[in-house]
């Protein structure tokens, strides 16, 4: 066992994170921003993490910085994911081998899921993460103990792990049971969290954004929580609300936030109609060119995404097709005309895709626009006429969602 001293340990992964678009290399990885968010909140923090000797320079850069303990355990060498867009599923490769398992001591502790190796923790009060959508496993199965213990994860990670598909409280109620757990986070995306406290159950919203930096908000909501909830002893419905505030604020503007900065910042929750939260599943029509590889590149990356979201999507080329305009155009305008709401690809000004965003917009159906490379002026009609205009991809997928749950 290793003994520590800081007031918070976090245990996890320190990754490289290369993103083509919007183009980033960063040195992080769950347990790496954890700790640097913990540390930018006021709070003592110990980083103990596999890294090569290059990583090993990068995080102590960041623990310089951040002014956090920075504890390596050796490897020969580090893992990179790679991302196309915030979106997008990384690429990575395993290491041949697992590492040998990390064995921690600590009064508190924060133990996240790691792709190279495992930390067995013994801790007085432990949040766990763990950070698996394939194979999630429980906190205690590796040995680790704690007295205190939340575990955070999302829905499909507590159906994986108990075997159960019941509803939301059940389920959270099952991963207490599973991890021997006194709280349990359970995030339900644009529903926000279901706060299981073995007594009562909390709701706790999301928070809409004007942006969406969504590469590690994971991460950082599980570190301020465990600030909320270890440090400061607040309950742990009013530590998840915070932390879900603050994670908003981590999103729009990409950046780990001080407890003044989160003071001032007050954004509004999501609004989440009543159809959403009886089963319905709104339409999207993805407008937009496919007419090269790249324009149809772009249509399946947004219609995935849009899927991933819990959204139905009509694709004009995935339903209807190439055809003559006494075919496709009846078919297209009536597919906008069943729709909840139209989400366009812009750049580029296709005449098709303008024209069916006019056609939606005189429908009274909601559009949101997605246009990195047109000028203002060039959009001038579409802001005119009250289409959502977003010039980010992460961020227009994530407007298009939070319009569509919202009627």
């Amino acid at each position: 066992m290793r003994p520590t001293s800081a007031l918070v340990t976090v245990v996890g992964g320190v990754y490289r994170e290369r993103m083509m678009w919007p183009a980033k290399d960063e040195v992080f990885g769950s347990a790496g921003r954890a700790a640097c968010a913990l540390a930018q909140l006021g709070t003592t923090a110990q980083l103990i993490s596999y890294a090569d000797e290059e990583f090993s320079s990068l995080v102590q850069a960041l623990a310089d910085q951040y002014r956090f303990e920075w504890a390596p355990e050796q490897a020969e060498t580090s893992i990179t994911f790679r991302y196309v867009h915030g979106l997008a599923t990384p690429v990575f490769a395993r290491p041949k081998r697992p590492l040998a398992s990390l064995r921690v001591q600590a009064e508190r502790a924060i133990r996240y899921g790691m792709i190279e190796s495992e930390a067995i923790t013994t801790a007085t009060w432990t949040v766990y993460d763990p950070q698996n959508t394939y194979s999630p496993e429980a906190f205690p199965m590796n040995g680790s103990t704690a007295e205190h213990l939340a575990v955070v994860c999302n829905e499909r990670e507590a159906e994986i792990m108990t075997e159960e598909r019941g509803n939301s409280a059940s389920l959270a109620k099952a991963v207490a049971a599973i991890n021997g757990a006194e709280v349990v986070v359970l995030k339900r995306g644009p529903k926000g969290a279901l706060v299981w406290d073995g007594v009562s159950m909390t709701e706790v919203p999301a928070f809409e954004t004007s942006h969406v930096a969504k590469v590690g908000s994971g991460d950082y909501f599980v570190a301020h929580f465990a600030h909320r909830w270890m440090v400061e002893g607040l309950a742990p419905g009013l530590a998840a609300e915070h932390a879900s505030r603050a994670t908003a604020r981590y999103c729009e503007f990409g950046a780990f936030p001080t407890l003044d900065d989160l003071s001032t910042y007050l954004p509004p929750p999501l609004k989440v109609g009543p159809r959403w939260l009886e089963g319905y599943r709104p339409t999207v029509y993805l407008a937009g060119p496919f007419f090269n590889l790249a324009q149809l590149w772009m249509v399946e990356q947004a219609r995935l995404a849009l899927w991933d979201m819990g959204l139905r999507v009509f694709s004009p080329y995935h339903q209807v097709g190439p055809g003559d305009a006494q075919r496709v155009v009846p078919l297209d305008l009536e597919a906008i005309r069943d729709c909840d709401l139209l989400f366009a690809i812009v750049d580029g000004l296709d005449a098709g895709t303008v024209y069916e965003i006019g056609h939606a917009r005189a429908l009274g159906k909601p559009v949101v626009v997605y246009c990195e490379q047109e000028s203002a002026e060039s959009t001038k009609m579409m802001e005119g006429s009250d289409c959502f205009v977003v010039r980010d991809f992460v961020s227009a997928i994530y407007k298009a969602s939070w319009v569509a749950i919202s009627e």
